[in-house]
C-alpha cells in the first residue's frame, strides 16, 4: 500500500523571496494520526498546501498515496479543514447544509442528492455530536461547534486523509479538548489518516503518533515522550 503523504526532499519559495521549506522529506502511512506543530511563519501552511498539491516545490517532489500531489486523481478522498479564516464563517447555511456540500466532490458538482447521501450526511452530523443543531444555521453555533461543522462537511466526503489547518483558532480550552478526543475517535473507528497543523499540539499530545516540528525544515519527527529529551540535548539543531 503507497504512502498516504511523501516528501522527498521538497524545497519551496514565493517567487524569488527567502526558501519557505528546505529539502524536507516526510512520510506518513495510511491510518497515522500525525500532529505538524512549529511558530507561526514557520512554514506549516505552505507545508499542507505542497502536500495537498495546491503548490508546486521549487525542487523536491510530493505524494499523495503514490501519485504526484498535484495530479492526485481522487481529490474526494480528501478531507481538507483550512483555517478558520478562510471558510466563509458568514455563510447564511444551516449545519446540514454545510455538511451536505461535503458530498459534492463524490456525486458531482450537478449530481442529484441521493438517499445514500443524506444518510451519509446525517452519520457525519451524528458523528461530532451535532445532530440536535442541524437545522440550525451556523452563525449561531459556538466556535467549537462550527468546527465540528466542518470536520462534519469533510467526513461527509468519506476521506482517506483528513487535514486539519490550525482547527483550534479562535475556540476555548473545553472545545480544543473536546476537538482532540473527536479526532481520535474519528481515527480509531474510521481508519482515517488525521494530519493536524498548528502553532501548538498540547490539545492532541496524548492521542497522536507522531509530532513533526517544522521551522522551515523539519528539526523534531517522533512521539510526543521523545521531544523532551530530543528537543533539550545541546547537539540538536533547531533552525
Amino acid at each position: 500500500m503507497p504512502l498516504a503523504v511523501e516528501l522527498r526532499r521538497v524545497s519551496f519559495a514565493y517567487g524569488n523571496g527567502p526558501p519557505v521549506l528546505r529539502e524536507v522529506d516526510l512520510a506518513i502511512r495510511p491510518g497515522e494520526f500525525v500532529a505538524i506543530a512549529g511558530p507561526n511563519g514557520g512554514g506549516k501552511t505552505t507545508l499542507v498546501r505542497v502536500i495537498l498539491g495546491l503548490e508546486e516545490p521549487s525542487s523536491g517532489e510530493a505524494f499523495l498515496f503514490g501519485e504526484p500531489a498535484r495530479r492526485f486523481s481522487r481529490r474526494s478522498t480528501i478531507g481538507y479543514l483550512a483555517q478558520r479564516s478562510q471558510l466563509g464563517l458568514d455563510a447564511p447555511a444551516t449545519v446540514r447544509e454545510i455538511v451536505a456540500a461535503g458530498r459534492v466532490p463524490a456525486r458531482g458538482l450537478i449530481g442529484r442528492e441521493t438517499r445514500d447521501d443524506r444518510e451519509i450526511v446525517a452519520d457525519a452530523i451524528d458523528r461530532v455530536g451535532l445532530t440536535l443543531l442541524a437545522g440550525r444555521p451556523l452563525q449561531r453555533l459556538s466556535g467549537g461547534q462550527q468546527q465540528r461543522a466542518f470536520i462534519a462537511k469533510a467526513l461527509a466526503a468519506q476521506p482517506d486523509l483528513l487535514v486539519l489547518d490550525e482547527p483550534t483558532t479562535g475556540v476555548d480550552v473545553e472545545a480544543q479538548e473536546a476537538l482532540a478526543g473527536l479526532l481520535d475517535e474519528l481515527h480509531r473507528d474510521l481508519g482515517v489518516s488525521v494530519l493536524y497543523v498548528s502553532h501548538e499540539f498540547g490539545a492532541v499530545e496524548r492521542f497522536v503518533e507522531r509530532l513533526v516540528l517544522v521551522r522551515g525544515a523539519i528539526v523534531f519527527d517522533g512521539t510526543p515522550t521523545e521531544l523532551p529529551r530530543v528537543w533539550h540535548d545541546p547537539s540538536h539543531t533547531h533552525a
